[in-house]
């Protein structure tokens, strides 16, 4: 019987602490991808996109500082008022109906905002998710209709509400996607091609109908290009000219892009007050922007993305 006659080195909290050390494996630190610091390679970049965004910011910043100005120094050389007319925006709503104005705008903007929303995101819904003969065919109709110019659907547009009624109304400035919008549509439908369809199939299994998959599944999920829609048809229907000026026919009704053009006339041109109207018109535009800045981005950035 062999007997060990070695001695062995006495155990302690350091050595058990060196050997576990050594038995464990190495932890790499990997840099986060988002947080990637500043590099000479990117300081050109950021320059030029600096630069750019000064550029194109310059004609709201001039529009600003102008609306400050007095009335008769509204086109004078230089940029910083002097002095301050902040007068200016307290006389705008005196001068004409502008709260009305924005609050008409506002209404069919919302409106207009509610229907196209729900309405194209239930038609792209249909053509994602559902089969049935001819789908692809009926979605290519669709989308051909988003090639037509607006020019050569006016007068027929026209002629259809007049036969309703609805000309001297709001009705056809926030009505006349109630059934979708095409560019809508074909967006929402890229971006439901990203939900997996196991969701679908697991809450067919436990009896939910197709509508309620869109209105408690579908709906929650695309919240981000929901958001998106919501910002283009917001924006275009809170700039829109034509419609307005093609079916109001009284001051009462009018939106503010098509009252904005009562501070003009043949004789005088107030461009103090004008100027004031202007950025109260735009502020509103921009604030949307910023709050909503994060699902737009988002949603416009995702659609396409087949999962």
């Amino acid at each position: 019987m062999a007997i060990n006659t070695g001695t062995s080195a006495p155990t302690t909290p350091l050595t058990i602490f060196a050997d576990r050390t050594a038995e464990e494996p190495q932890q790499r630190v990997v840099a986060d991808p988002g947080h990637k610091p500043l590099g000479r390679r990117d300081l050109p970049i950021y320059l030029t996109l600096f630069a750019l965004s000064a550029l194109f910011s310059f004609p709201f910043l001039w529009l600003v500082l102008t609306s400050l100005k007095p009335p008769d120094e509204v086109f004078s050389p230089g940029l910083i008022p002097d002095p301050f007319y902040p007068k200016n925006y307290a006389d705008v709503f005196r001068y004409a109906p502008v709260g009305q104005w924005l609050w008409n705008t506002a209404v069919v903007s919302v409106l207009a905002v509610v229907t196209v929303v729900f309405s194209s995101a239930l038609i792209a819904y249909g053509f994602a998710r559902l089969r049935f003969k001819g789908r692809t065919q009926l979605f290519a109709l669709v989308i051909a209709t988003y090639m037509l110019p607006g020019a050569v659907t006016l007068v027929p547009t026209f002629l259809i509400w007049r036969e309703l009624g609805a000309v001297g109304t709001t009705f056809p400035l926030w009505a006349s996607n109630i059934f979708g919008s095409a560019f809508y549509i074909f967006m929402l439908r890229q971006f439901l091609f990203t939900i997996p369809q196991d969701l679908v199939d697991a809450a067919r299994v436990d009896g939910a109908s197709y509508f309620g998959i869109w209105w408690k599944i579908m709906l929650p999920l695309i919240r981000p290009a929901l958001v998106a829609v919501a910002v283009f048809e917001f924006q275009a229907k809170w700039n829109d000219f034509m419609t307005p000026l093609i079916y109001l026919n009284s001051p009462s009704q009018y939106t503010m892009s098509l009252g904005l053009g009562m501070f003009k006339s043949d004789y005088d041109t107030q461009w103090a007050l004008w100027m004031a109207a202007s950025v109260v018109f735009t502020l509103p535009m921009v604030l949307l922007f910023f709050v909503a800045q994060r699902f737009f981005i988002e949603g416009v950035a995702t659609t396409g993305l087949k999962g």
